[in-house]
């Protein structure tokens, strides 16, 4: 008896390389919660630090905020990234399934 498995079959879904459409989903909901936490921390004029901000900080913010949103989204963050993906994919199975549409208007 010989069983040729595919090796990718056999490592974890965690361990597996992410397609580009995952990646690009987890990029897209990274973004979405870096903009939620500016909007947070613009919303206060002290800023999370207190007052006094000077361009230091606001370029340390800025980057904190982005390692923080990337660090969520890389966790699962609010599930968005999951639902884009599953739509994304979605639709392009359908493109693919669906019958080429021949145009009515044509002349042959």
């Amino acid at each position: 008896m010989n069983l040729n498995l595919d090796p990718a079959l056999l490592t974890p879904p965690a361990e597996r390389a992410p397609s580009k459409l995952s990646d690009a989903a987890r990029q897209f909901e990274s973004l979405l919660i870096g903009e939620m936490l500016k909007s947070a921390r613009e919303s206060n004029p002290d800023g999370w630090l207190g007052s006094g901000s000077d361009s230091g900080e606001e370029s340390a913010m800025s980057f904190a905020e982005t390692q923080f949103a990337q660090a969520i989204a890389s966790q699962g963050g609010f599930g968005l990234a999951k639902t884009v993906e599953r739509a994304v994919a979605g639709e392009t199975q359908k493109e693919k399934t669906a019958p080429e549409r021949v145009s009515s208007g044509s002349l042959q």
